[in-house]
């Protein structure tokens, strides 16, 4: 069996802090011990309420922030042991595409620039050759040749948010992290950019990992989704037994609260005590249990491992079998 492209071994990101007023410092515990797997040129869905820590692991993955623990392997190659020169090679081929069209863009600089430069940090290929590049990345994402000497403002979101593909795949990439790409996007803008990264995943053969809160747009892009719930990942499945039969009490809730035209068709409510936890003083044991309808004591008393449970589906419950 071919080893994954990317694998995530008990990854964390803890965040000291101190309460206000003086208080005693905490600790974030933003990312708490995932396991994460992510083949070549598949698409991993990571899905999860806001503030479990989608976009956190996203960065940990790229070493974008350094993690508080756990091991890193990218095709087969430990990221966290590696000096800076040698990690500075390594991200020739893992990019992102962020969140905000506006924000990521430099305004001052011209499209041409903005594509252009991880290929002049690179320094790969000449002037022209660059020049050559650039436009060739514009016809791929949509837009015209000509529009490398305009600037970021005189383009729509949809547009821009082209641009940010564009340069996240100007160094031809093997792994790309989508920081939730299409939540700042018109509806139908969402789905011919969608459309977009799936039509370039094929041509180029990219890996994905795609953060969202969309479960629409992860059931119509992924491959597998993984789960999120506080800081560690709950479930992972194949997209459609994910769907069809989710294991864990909180993938449950979640898929349940999906809004679907016909309700009769709806999955039945999950219901939910209480609200969610401060990742400052987050439960003991199973994060989920304060919430849980299901919840024994053993949850209070042991966390539980991600595992798996049917073939290619793992999921972190004490109650499934």
């Amino acid at each position: 069996m071919t080893a994954p492209l990317l694998q995530a071994r008990g990854l964390a990101k803890h965040f000291p802090v101190r309460r206000s007023l003086g208080g005693a410092p905490g600790t974030v515990k933003a990312v708490d011990g995932v396991d994460l797997d992510l083949a070549a040129g598949e698409t991993l869905g990571l899905v999860g309420e806001s503030g479990c820590g989608k976009t956190t692991l996203g960065r940990l993955v790229l070493r974008l922030i350094e993690p508080t623990g756990g091991k890193l392997l990218f095709d087969g190659t430990d990221l966290l042991t590696l000096p800076p020169e040698r990690m500075r090679l390594m991200r020739r081929r893992m990019s992102i595409i962020f969140q905000d069209p506006v924000g990521s863009l430099d305004p001052r600089m011209s499209v041409a620039d903005i594509i252009g430069e991880p290929l002049r940090i690179f320094s790969e290929g000449s002037r022209a050759e660059r020049h050559a590049r650039v436009a060739d990345l514009l016809s791929r994402v949509g837009l015209r040749p000509e529009h490398a000497a305009r600037f970021p403002h005189e383009f729509s979101g949809g547009q821009r948010q082209r641009i940010g593909i564009a340069r996240a795949l100007a160094l031809s990439p093997a792994m790309v992290v989508c920081d939730e790409p299409v939540s700042a996007l018109d509806v139908s803008i969402q789905a011919q950019i969608v459309n977009l990264l799936m039509d370039l995943q094929a041509e180029m053969g990219l890996a994905y990992l795609f953060v969202a809160h969309d479960l629409s747009v992860v059931r119509h892009i992924a491959d597998r989704v993984a789960v999120m719930y506080l800081g560690r990942v709950v479930e992972t499945a194949p997209k459609r037994v994910l769907f069809a039969a989710p294991k864990h009490p909180y993938t449950k809730a979640l898929l349940a609260a999906v809004p679907v035209p016909n309700p009769r068709g709806a999955m039945p409510p999950v219901p939910l005590a209480g609200e969610i936890p401060s990742p400052l003083d987050p439960p003991s044991g199973c994060h989920f249990r304060t919430r849980c309808p299901l919840a024994i004591a053993r949850c209070a008393e042991e966390t539980p491992l991600l595992r798996e449970v049917e073939a290619d589906h793992r999921a972190a419950c004490h109650l499934v079998t």
